[in-house]
């Protein structure tokens, strides 16, 4: 693996947060979102694998149907922050382990 996907993730979930509140557009914040999971989902299926792409996937779209009832409680970045942590550190253990 020539490098993690974890930065990927993270340019997914708080670039689609970023660009759905700033523009004021979600479904722009969507494509970002989608583009950036595809993008990683295509990396995980070539080098780690079917079964691991289609759980890390679900980490992805997961974190971010948490990320609006956790707003709710902690507000909107913190929320982003912690499930982009989550989802991110998910795809950098699995590749870390995939190495090994």
């Amino acid at each position: 693996m020539a490098s993690s996907t974890a930065p990927i993730v993270a340019a997914g979930l708080v670039g689609g947060y970023a660009t759905a509140r700033f523009t004021k557009k979600r479904p722009l914040g969507g494509v970002v979102l989608l583009t950036a999971g595809g993008l990683a989902a295509k990396r995980w299926v070539a080098e780690l694998g079917i079964p691991t792409a289609v759980a890390l996937g679900a980490v992805y779209v997961g974190a971010f149907g948490a990320s609006h009832p956790l707003a709710k409680k902690v507000g909107a970045w913190p929320s982003v922050a912690l499930v982009t942590a989550v989802a991110s550190g998910a795809a950098a253990l699995a590749e870390a382990r995939s190495r090994r």
